[in-house]
């Protein structure tokens, strides 16, 4: 191990193998120090960052059912709905009054609305507001263009003519097809998850990536999801962030224990160490708490997310931290970091 921790500590790429015995027998105060290195190292100014946006799901309806999800509603039930137009512009008025950037928009994967739903929902809101629009993750992008007979390059191109400004990393869970056969059988392939970033990123569309762990993988399916994430980035360098979160099994159909806190630092670590192609890690506050998002700042994360006004998917699980934007700034400092506002592709707008 100390010949491994050599390698990362001099900045060499470390394979899917060392990475595997990283993750099982890696001291975990080691594996803190060296994440915390490479994150200085890439991130010399003594900063962290944050946006201001809101999370606006515009339908609970799916047909996906996935098992992990405690937010869905079942169509034909005559239960769940699809967002008012006077609903989402209040939600979005209420964010540019909090100083919000952005929104994050997604929902289920709805066989009611049509391609003109989508079209209409996002031009409606670059008539009306100045905002950036982060929406629609690869699992809703690759349902639509199935069922309105389109490619994944056509919806794209649509939605990116009608104000789609980049594309959040949702539905990745963990991209191994057997894992996700287990929890999320309607869902789109790993390989489809892949193809719809790609395309984007392609389209010069900049994505996240996510990972959700902490239910029924393994962890050579956590190494194989993060090798993944760095291989198509080595191709297209279009992922601004990865963000890994924990499981929140309240309320779903699998029944494990949740993750604890130093499991998620241990798989944050991992994640500065192995994808040094991505530049930003991302604290999951909302799955972790305030603490714990607190400490993954010296576990490799330079970047707190979203203030987060509005979350409703983890919340239906029955786990519901907030942090007002005072609140999330404290934790920075206190942490002995610079706290900032930041938008969607990391430019600073302001320190304090």
């Amino acid at each position: 191990m100390d010949t491994l921790y050599g390698k990362i500590s001099d900045g060499q790429r470390i394979s899917k193998v060392e990475a595997l015995d990283l993750y099982i027998k890696g001291d975990f105060l080691v594996l803190a120090d060296l994440a915390d290195t490479l994150r200085r190292r890439k991130h010399p100014e003594p900063r962290v960052t944050f946006v201001i946006d809101r999370n606006i799901n515009y339908t609970d309806i799916c047909v996906s059912e996935c098992r992990f999800c405690a937010f869905h509603k079942k169509t034909g039930k005559g239960e769940g709905y699809v967002i008012t137009r006077e609903s989402l512009c209040q939600k979005i008025e209420e964010t540019l009054t909090l100083g919000g950037t952005q929104i994050l928009l997604q929902g289920g994967m709805n066989p009611d609305l049509t391609m003109d739903f989508y079209l209409g929902l996002l031009k409606d809101i670059k008539d009306r507001y100045h905002i950036h629009i982060h929406g629609f993750s690869p699992t809703e992008i690759h349902y639509i263009a199935e069922t309105n007979g389109l490619s994944i390059r056509d919806v794209i191109e649509r939605f990116i003519e009608a104000g789609l400004g980049s594309i959040p990393g949702g539905g990745a869970e963990i991209l191994v097809d057997e894992v996700r056969r287990e929890v999320s059988p309607r869902k789109c392939s790993s390989g489809s998850w892949l193809d719809v970033m790609e395309a984007a990123h392609e389209l010069n569309l900049r994505t996240t990536a996510t990972m959700m762990f902490g239910h029924l993988e393994k962890p050579e399916h956590i190494i194989e999801h993060l090798d993944k994430i760095r291989t198509l980035q080595d191709r297209t360098g279009g992922f601004t962030a990865f963000i890994p979160w924990t499981f929140q099994p309240g309320n779903t159909d699998i029944d494990v224990q949740p993750a604890t806190a130093v499991e998620y630092l241990r798989v944050l670590a991992l994640s500065r160490i192995y994808l040094d192609n991505v530049d930003n890690i991302q604290a999951s506050w909302v799955t972790q708490a305030d603490k714990i998002a607190q400490t993954a700042l010296v576990f490799g994360a330079n970047d707190m997310g979203s203030t987060m006004i509005e979350e409703n998917v983890v919340a239906a699980a029955g786990v519901d931290f907030m942090l007002p934007m005072d609140e999330l700034i404290r934790l920075i400092r206190e942490a002995g970091f610079v706290p900032a506002q930041r938008d969607c592709f990391y430019n600073i707008i302001r320190e304090f």
